[in-house]
């Protein structure tokens, strides 16, 4: 026994040694591989490891995938043929701005299939501010670092007489210059999926800072003479000889509006700092930036989920200005092709977004949702409409009109500086008319006059649109009167705001498309995805009553049986009629395998339902179900979400509710209460002041509020409000192991429903 005490002596200092060290680096939590692991049939994010800094004008991404497919990096590749420079959140909008750099050796192969390298993920680094890999058909190691508008790369070759680099500017007409004397090339590229864009090209500039001993341009894989060409497809190779373990760099900028405003960014973004430098300084800003949250309290594993969630949210809508030679904020017009001043934001999807990521960026970095805001004002005016989906332009993809919620709310949250009547003015607009490439409202001159969008007038999602052009009223509404509107103006909008009714089936209890002459579809299948809803059947919709929820239990005929329905979204089996797509679409297949019943927490019409539970007096539930899904549906790993992640969204949604709330109804100065994740959780505001979260007997087990205060006060209410954590706050929570079915369960604690304005 003596033996033993003593070899457990000798190890001592081993066991200390493996003990968990405490991270000081926000940014070393993020896995930027989480949702990686994706495919056409099964989204677990479909996602791409972006290198980038938040909200910045490019990123870049190892290419995996062929030029033009959205899915630029999978993680069950096994071949890198490039770094592409990428702007597009999703493989479904596919990209617009990209061109690739690759580094390579031996026998010179420029297509993407003869350049490509075998790589493992076993020799891949992947940080928000830094990616390397070992390329193993080439022996070099590539490394990247960026800023908002450039990037340094530094590859590391063998010894070796036939070094390269190749650029590819992609397809649909491009342009490369190399320039050996100043070891520079540059170039553009036109290529984009969503338009039609005006006078579109992302120009490049990349200087190498090794003598350019060889180079060619070629057309597709056609070597030609020239070292300047202009092709629909052009790449270009230089080359050199270098030795064992040399490092060569090279410093790449673009614009959208010139080659000289390439050349300005990157004086002003890197000047002449080398890699290392750059390297830190990103690695600076994502920690500063990812500062504004910090947790303490939860397991390894929680903690890198919520960072990671938090890094895909700080990319989108990201910024397509550029700061001129006069510091003047400038961009390239989508709508106008000519460069104008001011601000403007591209690639996202106001669909997904309006719902968490928007409010949680008037809440966390309103500053820059000011920008964004002032953005907005500049579609609006060069292109006469706000935009849905920008891509960068209006894109035609997903319904709703949800421009207004994502205005409104930033207004009523305390946005300031910018011309809040002009967006109003835009909202009101896009209200009453159908415009360009999903802009403004289709089916509107049928909504605005029988109060619905009608399932028989060859209008698909018909009921989808109507409950979201409701909500968007509502919203619309909300602004007009923090504007002073007249009410002569802005009651139509809250007439309107209560269409949703006029698709409520008393006989099955939920939303169900209707024909024009006010009959209701038949057969009606609460099962059928798509047709009348969006990616979703009516149990997925049928919630989407953001701004009433005390509307929507009154036609449910109560609390008892609203929750009943709420409950049988989790009992019911993951049945369903994929007949309107002709086949299994991924969000089915992502309800169907989680084995949370109907419960399609992939998509995002559903993702509120949770915290319904608090209108109907049972918030113990939404506690449950939030908890459930934080610990079932998201890890940072590459299969880490459960469908697509969508610019932000449902990241938003796990760091809300890993917060302990929910914003339900954009444009209410409320947020839903669920329970917190961790056992601290520090919120430093904007303007300084902080909210401080505590629950230290927080665990697996204690998931359910047993008591809360506020501010050193009790607490009953089942919402927070927005004004009052902006002022700072302390919230204190008792956790327990079993709900309190007593707290919080009287009608004067419930959140905001119009139904209950007086």
């Amino acid at each position: 026994m003596k033996k033993l005490f003593v070899a457990l002596a000798l190890l001592a200092p081993l066991f200390t040694l493996a003990q968990p060290v405490k991270q000081t680096s926000l940014v070393d939590y993020i896995n930027p591989l989480m949702g990686t692991d994706s495919k056409y049939d099964l989204s677990n994010g479909n996602t791409y490891p972006a290198i980038a800094l938040p909200w910045g004008m490019n990123f870049w991404t190892p290419q995996t995938g062929k030029m033009g497919d959205g899915w630029q990096y999978t993680y069950d590749a096994h071949k890198i043929n490039g770094f592409k420079q990428t702007h597009q959140p999703s493989p479904w909008m596919n990209d617009y701005g990209q061109f690739a750099i690759m580094p390579v050796t031996g026998h010179l192969k420029v297509s993407q299939n003869g350049r490509a390298s075998w790589f493992s993920h076993k020799a891949e680094t992947a940080r928000p501010y830094y990616y390397s890999v070992y390329l193993a058909d080439h022996d070099i190691l590539a490394e990247v670092t960026p800023t908002e508008r450039t990037a340094q790369f530094q590859f590391t070759y063998p010894k070796n007489d036939s070094s390269y680099v190749v650029i590819d500017a992609f397809d649909k007409g491009s342009y490369i210059k190399v320039i050996p004397g100043e070891n520079k090339i540059i170039g553009y590229s036109t290529k984009y999926a969503r338009g039609p864009l005006k006078n579109f090209k992302n120009y490049f500039v990349i200087y190498v800072d090794k003598p350019i001993t060889m180079a060619h341009t070629y057309s597709d894989s056609t070597q030609t003479d020239s070292l300047e060409l202009h092709a629909k497809h052009v790449m270009a190779v230089i080359g050199f000889k270098t030795s064992h373990g040399e490092k060569v760099h090279l410093r790449v900028s673009s614009s959208f509006v010139s080659i000289e405003q390439a050349e300005i960014s990157l004086k002003r973004e890197q000047g002449t700092d080398s890699f290392n430098v750059t390297e830190q300084k990103a690695k600076d800003v994502w920690n500063k930036t990812l500062n504004r949250l910090t947790v303490e309290g939860g397991t390894v594993d929680q903690t890198r989920t919520f960072y990671s969630c938090l890094y895909r949210m700080l990319f989108f809508p990201n910024k397509l200005y550029e700061v001129d030679a006069k510091n003047q904020v400038i961009h390239y017009s989508p709508y106008t092709g000519k460069t104008m001043p001011g601000y403007m934001f591209a690639g996202t999807g106001f669909w997904d977004t309006f719902r968490a990521l928007y409010p949680f960026l008037n809440l966390v970095y309103p500053s820059i949702n000011k920008e964004m805001q002032m953005g907005l004002v500049n579609d609006y005016k060069e292109g006469g409409w706000l935009p849905e989906w920008s891509s960068p332009g209006y894109s035609n993809v997903m319904i709703g009109n949800n421009s207004a919620s994502v205005v409104a709310d930033a207004y009523l949250k305390g946005g300031k500086g910018y011309d809040i009547n002009t967006l109003y003015e835009a909202l009101v607009h896009g209200a009453n008319n159908a415009g360009p490439a999903g802009t403004g409202r289709t089916g509107v001159e049928y909504y605005n006059k029988l109060g619905y969008v009608p399932y028989d007038v060859k209008i698909d999602e018909n009921a989808a649109r109507t409950l979201e052009y409701a909500y968007d009223d509502f919203t619309i509404y909300q602004l007009g009167k923090a504007l002073n509107k007249p009410a002569s103006e802005i009651e139509i909008f809250k007439k309107r705001s209560m269409n949703y009714k006029n698709l409520f089936d008393p006989s099955t209890g939920l939303m169900r498309g209707k024909n024009k002459d006010g009959s209701f579809e038949t057969p009606f299948n609460p099962f059928k995805w798509g047709d009348a809803f969006t990616e979703g059947n009516s149990w997925h919709y049928s919630w989407g009553v953001f701004h009433d929820i005390q509307g929507l239990i009154n036609l449910m005929g109560g609390k008892k049986q609203f929750v009943a329905k709420l409950d049988s979204v989790f009992t019911l089996p993951p049945v369903f009629d994929d007949s309107y797509y002709g086949e299994v679409i991924h969000e089915i297949r992502e309800m169907q395998i989680v084995n949370m019943g109907q419960y399609a927490h992939g998509n995002q019409p559903i993702q509120h339902m949770i915290y319904l539970y608090n209108y109907a007096g049972e918030p113990w539930k939404t506690q449950y179900h939030a908890r459930d899904v934080m610990n079932k549906l998201y890890k940072a790993t590459p299969d880490g979400y459960c469908g697509d992640e969508d610019n932000g969204q449902t990241s938003a949604w796990y760091v809300f509710s890993a917060m302990g709330f929910y914003p339900v109804c954009p444009a209410v100065d409320q947020y839903v209460l669920g329970a917190p994740l961790f056992k601290k959780l520090t919120l430093n505001l904007e303007n300084g002041k902080k909210v401080i979260i505590n629950a230290p007997n927080n665990s697996d087990s204690n998931l359910y509020v047993n008591t809360m205060s506020v501010n050193g006060k009790p607490y009953d209410l089942t919402w927070l409000s927005h004004t009052m954590l902006n002022n700072g706050a302390v919230i204190n929570y008792n956790m327990s192991s079993t709900p309190n079915k007593l707290r919080s369960t009287k009608a004067s604690a419930v959140p905001y429903s119009l139904s209950n304005e007086k």
